[in-house]
């Protein structure tokens, strides 16, 4: 177990624009940390300069303190579960698992001892005969791990592993790597660019976006209060409603807000630093609005409602303007047509309010 420290860690591919901008973060020891994003934001490229997969442009990488920078992959003491498994297809699932440890010289009761105690906290006990190509999907991912548990390593990093699963497979291996990490209590590092696996497996969240970190933090914190409007549109399914609006008064502790498009108005309770006539944004979860007779509330209309079985999301239009909103109902919520004509009240206490820079503001 191990704890790492960036240091305005950067990456830039020859004369190309910088990938990765001046990273400071700190994994403490034992910590299971998620780096999400979309595509293209930077989370691979600094999972494999953590690795020594990739070099490093300037800063630095410590664990437990030593700077690994010029480290070889092998010396770093960090085993990687890659996408794609990675498994030499004509090798037992045995041999797969104990090939690192035969190579760097262990005898074969060393690796036979290794390789059945990662296969029983694995369940694959009964699989280690097999060839990979005799394996499902799942079981493959397990033999990848199984891999880099026997080796011991300090830090555990995982690039996005289940993104070759089913989705009832990926619910299953989820739940089995959070138990991993309680048994093992070794630092691990997964990157997704799936905000859902980031909410259920993080312990700490780490949200990058064109490079940059945009907010770290612990997944609930996250979510009920983002530092931006990325992360806000970013965590949660549905993602959380963005509504333009202008302060048009402010007064007893209230704060009134005309919504782009002039379907309405919302009160807000606080002391935001806002101006009248200042442009800002509302952010607003789904489960933090509820339907309400037409002419109270914002004027909407349905666009259409989504069954998920114990909720449903109903997306409409507010009036007056291109913009959608979605909201949580619960299972025994009536029907709602097609174009009905409703309202829309916010039963939060707390939305968030970002300033026109995007940034959040306290209210």
């Amino acid at each position: 177990m191990s704890e790492l420290i960036l240091r305005k860690v950067e990456k830039t591919y020859g004369d190309g624009p910088q990938v990765v901008k001046g990273i400071d973060l700190h994994v403490p020891d034992g910590q299971f940390t998620v780096f999400v994003g979309p595509s293209g934001c930077g989370k691979s490229t600094m999972l494999r300069m953590i690795a020594g997969l990739e070099a490093v442009s300037g800063g630095d990488i410590l664990i437990d303190g030593e700077r690994v920078n010029d480290l070889q992959p092998r010396d770093r003491g960090i085993s990687m579960v890659f996408q794609n498994y990675a498994l030499y297809p004509h090798l037992s699932v045995a041999e797969n698992m104990g090939f690192a440890l035969r190579l760097s010289g262990e005898s074969k009761e060393q690796v036979r001892d290794a390789v059945g105690r990662a296969a029983e906290v694995l369940q694959i006990s009964h699989l280690l005969d097999r060839k990979p190509k005799a394996l499902s999907g799942g079981q493959r991912q397990r033999v990848a791990i199984g891999r880099a548990i026997v080796r011991k390593p300090r830090i555990f990093l995982f690039d996005e592993p289940l993104s070759n699963l089913d989705a009832a497979l990926r619910v299953q291996t989820r739940i089995e790597l959070a138990k991993l990490h309680r048994e093992l209590g070794t630092t691990m590092i997964y990157v997704t660019h799936d905000q859902v696996e980031a909410m259920t497996l993080g312990q700490k969240i780490v949200v990058f976006n064109k490079g940059s970190v945009e907010q770290v933090g612990a997944p609930l914190d996250l979510y009920a209060r983002p530092a931006n409007l990325f992360v806000g549109g970013f965590l949660g399914s549905p993602k959380m409603n963005l509504l333009p609006a202008r302060v048009v008064a402010q007064e007893d502790a209230r704060i009134v807000l005309a919504l782009a498009g002039g379907s309405g108005r919302i009160t807000l309770a606080g002391h935001p630093s806002r101006r009248v006539g200042e442009e800002v944004t509302l952010g607003v979860r789904p489960e933090h609005l509820a339907v309400v007779q037409p002419g109270q509330g914002v004027s909407a209309s349905v666009e259409l409602v989504e069954h998920l079985g114990d909720v449903s999301i109903l997306h409409a239009r507010i009036a007056g303007s291109a913009q959608t909103i979605a909201v949580r109902l619960d299972a025994h919520a009536p029907e709602f047509a097609l174009e009905m004509p409703i309202g829309i009240a916010v039963t939060s206490s707390s939305p968030t309010l970002f300033d026109s820079q995007g940034v959040a503001v306290p209210l």
